[in-house]
């Protein structure tokens, strides 16, 4: 059982997204330490208290997003607590909470990473910067659902409102549907942008990103930046969302937003691949390349928590498969065969 330590709380965890990102660690294609747990977005019951938590928070229904705040460091100090220092040093990079030590342990006294709060358990120790109270209906009737909001949505608000400054009556593509992409387009939608062209493979896959209100789909197989500019009257559009990390499609954003458009890049890599970008294009055409790992959590938690209670995104039609913890590795199985459209959950514990 994992003890909380000054200001952290522990949560039993009621349910925790699969996420591409833990594929990525499984796969070796991100490092990661081991032995770790995986699983960065939960929802839970707070049943613990560390020295100096809020007390209000014990008994809580809460979700938590997956970047950790530490508060105090410069980038934390500006607002910008998606590039917290210490959540990359020791979190990140060495599966650590922000004192620089993890709370798990084998029965033989190893440590255990924690891939953020290592939320694929049925109990998780989290800094209380990173937990959030979740409104009446979601705690009511969306418990289980709102973890997603943790990574899925978190993510793409993120992406949204901080890399890409949507604006509303602009222009979008979404390079890759999947569980963020599906996320960006509503986000995107709630914004108010027109036209929003959702790109990936097969049909069943973009049937999907129009229930989640894409209005034009693209097949990826095709010319990419040429059917964008065929639904535009040439013009390509205002942003371009690319959501999977592979070289064609990174290099495919910048060439399917206007001039002077943004291209605002979500999707993980294996840490060796690298793209090849146009420079010239880039330097006469004032395009903009954003990089956009996630939102910030004090900030855009409260703001995207509101959203959702309002029913402004849908957290439920997104979850297409549910899974206990111990079928876990079964959910990774056919995430790697993109055998899952939307995204899945894993099911710890139901109260």
């Amino acid at each position: 059982m994992p003890v909380p330590k000054e200001n952290e709380v522990l949560i039993k965890v009621r349910a925790c997204g699969v996420c591409h990102t833990d594929l990525h660690v499984i796969l070796g294609e991100v490092p990661f330490p081991k032995p770790g747990v995986l699983g960065h977005e939960v929802s839970g019951l707070v049943v613990g208290l560390g020295p100096g938590a809020d007390e209000s928070f014990l008994n809580a229904k809460v979700m938590c997003p997956f970047i950790l705040p530490c508060g105090k460091c410069r980038f934390c100090s500006i607002g910008e607590e998606d590039t917290c220092e210490p959540f990359f040093a020791l979190n990140r990079g060495k599966g650590q909470l922000l004192d620089g030590t993890t709370r798990l342990c084998t029965t033989g006294g190893e440590d255990v990473a924690m891939y953020s709060m290592g939320g694929l358990a049925e109990y998780c120790v989290v800094p209380t910067t990173a937990v959030f109270k979740l409104p009446t209906h979601l705690a009511t009737d969306l418990f289980a659902e709102s973890c997603i909001l943790g990574c899925m949505f978190f993510t793409a608000f993120g992406a949204v409102h901080n890399a890409a400054r949507l604006k509303k009556g602009e222009s979008v593509a979404v390079i890759g549907c999947g569980g963020v992409g599906s996320a960006v387009i509503q986000i995107a939608k709630a914004v108010g942008a027109h036209p929003i062209i959702a790109v990936d493979l097969g049909e069943e896959k973009l049937q999907a990103a129009i229930g989640n209100g894409a209005t034009h789909t693209v097949e990826a197989t095709s010319d990419v930046p040429a059917e964008i500019a065929k639904l535009t009257d040439g013009l390509k559009v205002d942003v371009c969302f690319e959501v999977i990390g592979l070289k064609k499609t990174f290099e495919n954003a910048i060439m399917s937003v206007r001039d002077g458009g943004r291209a605002a890049y979500i999707g993980i890599a294996d840490i060796k691949t690298k793209a090849e970008v146009p420079i010239t294009h880039i330097v006469r055409r004032r395009i903009s390349l954003n990089g956009s790992y996630g939102a910030r959590a004090p900030t855009d938690t409260p703001k995207l928590l509101e959203l959702a209670e309002a029913g402004g995104v849908d957290i439920v039609t997104p979850i297409t498969r549910r899974f206990s913890l111990e079928d876990a590795a079964e959910a990774y199985k056919l995430l790697k065969n993109r055998e899952i459209i939307g995204r899945a959950i894993v099911e710890v514990s139901k109260f």
